[in-house]
């Protein structure tokens, strides 16, 4: 979503700002601005509606260049995209702002400063933080101490940058719920929202902690934390490099992006929880109406977007106790659905141009749903442009044909409307935190899951020679041996299953023997019990069992019993992200040994655009 650069510099820090926007392009906006410094202080802004590209458009017919300036890139939450609504924001006496983030208490401190002669000229909750600034600086007469002064009355999440041509050599930055860091040059220093954005300029970083307000001059930063004390912030020295080839290191783009993960779930969820709470705009300025109204939820996808969306079902209809129905988007079509009222339309995508999930966005428009949700990964796709609602992962680039990142994101995504879903319908905030609270450990037991590749590594040598595979889950980890098996089967060409352990004797017993290894997602919660069941049976026949566990579980390795031991016990919310990630490096190990082409498997695309 939102990006944010900033620089000061002796030289012209113009380039170096729209190098960073155009490297923050990925994260999702709709327009674009930079304000600068130039030699007589006098405040030059520029934005523009549209993509970076415009914005430069506008800087060839108006010339500008400074030695201090701020960018941004925005995604709307608070006001239509349009010119007006763009950063950076002004106040009074040249000062300017650039926001990621929002504020809760907006219209409070709007109705305030609107008392005291301030005019707004946008919609944004960003506007009432420039003038609340400006506000500040007419008793402390200090832009630092008028940013710590605003920042303690805001709630909400936030990631500020500001400067002013009444103290033209230094910006100010503060954080809370949104990352900044400060990227540390040679007589030169550069703040931004995002790594990538400064790798042309430094790869040594600051990354500011929670509550933190920094000062940054062109010689020096000096950082203030949320109790007012002076504090050194470790200077990182990055391994990346602005021309790296984009796999770096890893072999394949497949590998790349399983370990992004933690990553690429932690910024799908920066700047939408904070203090325990999710920020219900954040999936767009009619969120809280839409939210408030639904008392269905219909979801559509395909592939692994439906396996997400089918995870999903079990949380919105378990903790937010709303009915919650779920199609392929290619069945959908052609069964002319009945609509409750008051459904939610959502639609999953990574891509956001998939033919089929398209159709049934453009069909449900007219079927007499309340709204249309758009989780997607790419900003600019057709399904974020023609819903009503969008909610963007931000799982980058995601370049493999066989999707991770995307599928990780996405059930993050899912989670923060199954909480915002919930909130309408009688969760309170003890119930609420608890849930934020799950969501944002998710990052952590990503990383310590990927330690068990070298373990994955050894087993996959056991699948390598085999042609057929069956998956076993039950509750919200049935999906996820669908996506188990589908993993295995696009990139290792091994047939393989996903099924409810529950169905077994239905008729997969009869094709369980020691040639076909059964994999099984086990964590320990409710139905772990029949699940032992299930996996007995399989032992009864002669199959091999292949069981992905806790060690709470109970479950031991025994002749025929291979136990991979994950991490620790997680949360049933946990559990899907979780349990996902060996079952990847497992398909993409398997694929290894068989000499596959692991980002590109025949016959696949990356996006189906096409019926």
């Amino acid at each position: 979503m939102c990006g944010i650069v900033g620089a000061v510099a002796e030289r012209d820090v113009v380039p170096v700002l729209m190098e960073g926007l155009r490297r923050l392009e990925y994260r999702g906006y709709d327009s674009a601005g930079i304000a600068v410094l130039n030699g007589t202080k006098h405040l030059t802004r520029l934005r523009t509606v549209g993509k970076v590209r415009m914005l430069d458009e506008a800087l060839e017919q108006t010339p500008t260049a400074g030695k201090i300036g701020i960018a941004h890139t925005r995604w709307a939450t608070h006001g239509v995209p349009s010119e007006r609504n763009a950063h950076p924001h002004i106040s009074r006496d040249g000062l300017a702002i650039v926001h990621n983030g929002i504020i809760e208490n907006h219209e409070e401190l709007r109705a305030d400063l609107e008392r005291r002669g301030y005019q707004f000229s946008s919609e944004t909750d960003t506007e009432v933080i420039a003038h609340r600034v400006h506000y500040h600086l007419q008793t402390v007469k200090d832009l630092f101490k008028a940013v710590r002064a605003t920042v303690a009355e805001l709630e909400g999440a936030y990631a500020l940058a500001v400067v002013s041509e009444h103290e033209p050599e230094r910006l100010i930055v503060a954080r809370e719920g949104c990352p900044v860091v400060l990227g540390l040059g040679k007589d030169e220093n550069f703040v931004a929202s995002d790594v990538a954005a400064l790798l042309p300029v430094t790869r040594r970083f600051v990354f500011l902690e929670e509550g933190d307000v920094a000062e940054v001059r062109r010689r020096s930063v000096r950082v203030i934390d949320r109790d007012g004390h002076v504090v050194e912030r470790a200077v990182r020295e990055s391994d990346l490099s602005a021309d790296a080839a984009e796999r770096g290191p890893y072999p394949h783009y497949m590998l790349k992006e399983i370990h992004e993960q933690p990553r690429a779930i932690a910024n799908t969820l920066q700047e939408r929880l904070a203090n325990g709470r999710l920020l219900e705009a954040a999936f767009g300025p009619a969120a809280q109406e839409v939210l408030r109204r639904t008392q269905n939820v219909h979801i559509v996808a395909c592939g692994t977007s439906f396996h997400a969306a089918a995870c999903a079902r079990y949380f919105i209809e378990q903790v937010a106790k709303i009915p919650c129905s779920v199609d392929i988007a290619s069945e959908y079509r052609y069964r002319s659905p009945l609509v409750p009222p008051n459904s939610l339309f959502v639609t999953i995508s990574q891509s956001g141009e998939t033919a089929d999930t398209l159709a049934a966005l453009r069909l449900a428009r007219q079927s007499g749903y309340l709204s249309s949700l758009a989780i997607c990964n790419v900003p600019e796709s057709s399904l974020v442009r023609e819903s009503e609602l969008v909610m963007l992962t931000r799982a980058g680039p995601e370049i493999g044909v066989a999707s991770t990142k995307a599928f990780t994101t996405q059930l993050a995504a899912l989670g923060m409307l199954v909480i915002a879903l919930a909130r309408h319908n009688g969760a309170d905030a003890e119930r609420e935190r608890g849930l934020v609270t799950r969501l944002i450990e998710l990052p952590g037991l990503v990383e310590k899951t990927l330690a068990l590749d070298v373990v994955i590594r050894r087993l996959a040598e056991r699948f390598a020679d085999k042609h057929h595979a069956l998956f076993l889950g039950r509750g919200a980890l049935f999906p996820v041996a669908l996506e188990g098996a589908l993993k295995l089967k696009e990139i290792s060409y091994i047939h393989a299953e996903g099924y409810p352990a529950g169905e077994l004797k239905h008729g997969p017993l009869a094709l369980v023997d020691a040639d076909m290894p059964v994999v099984a997602v086990a964590p320990n919660n409710d139905l772990l019990e029949k699940l032992k069941s299930n996996l007995m049976e399989v032992r009864a026949r002669g199959g091999e069992l292949f069981v992905f566990a806790d060690s709470e579980s109970g479950i031991r390795p025994s002749d025929g019993v291979t136990v991979i031991e994950m991490p620790r016990r997680v949360s049933y919310v946990q559990a899907p992200v979780v349990y996902t990630i060996p079952l990847q490096l497992l398909a993409y190990h398997v694929a290894i040994l068989r000499g596959t082409d692991v980002d590109q498997p025949r016959n696949l695309a990356k996006s189906v655009t096409v019926e």
